[in-house]
């Protein structure tokens, strides 16, 4: 059962969240489930994250990781080696393409290929300006604003 919602209300109300209802929808509209390969997703610390995939019988030379303005696009291609005839072909060796909606600022920091799982390892980097700061509070006699703004007419006046 698939339920579909209107976010139009929310389209009049907001500004700049266009891409968290455009995530929204798409997910509403994924119909089939593709697992494999089989992944986890892991948060390593506060800021940190790690995906790991399993990816046996792919070299390094056949994978690709590649990182887009907020995608982290994962592929495989397995060269094709027929060296015998199978009696039954239980690992999977199809192509692949994996896709990971990034948030902002969420940069990948390094892969690595190790028993047949690729680690990928993020950190979110938050710009200087966008982290949380002190504002420092001075004393003394601050005069209202109503006294301020009569106060700076009265010597503009007197200027002119």
């Amino acid at each position: 059962m698939r339920t579909a919602f209107d976010f139009s209300p929310l389209y009049r109300s907001s500004i700049g969240f266009d891409r968290v209802f455009d995530l929204l929808e798409n997910a509403s509209r994924t119909s089939s489930v593709d697992n494999w390969p089989p992944y986890d997703i892991a948060r390593t610390g506060e800021d940190s994250y790690c995906i790991t995939m399993a990816v046996a019988g792919f070299a390094q030379d056949n994978l690709s990781v590649m990182h887009e303005p907020n995608m982290l696009v994962v592929s495989g291609e397995r060269t094709a080696e027929d060296n015998g005839d199978y009696l039954h072909r239980g690992i999977a060796g199809r192509p692949f393409e994996r896709r990971f909606e990034l948030a902002d600022h969420v940069k990948v920091t390094g892969a690595n290929l190790v028993n047949g799982l690729l680690t990928i390892d993020l950190k979110r980097k938050l710009p200087e300006e966008m982290k949380p700061r002190r504002i420092d509070i001075t004393s003394g006699k601050a005069a209202s604003r109503i006294e301020a703004k009569a106060a700076k007419v009265a010597a503009d006046d007197q200027a002119a």
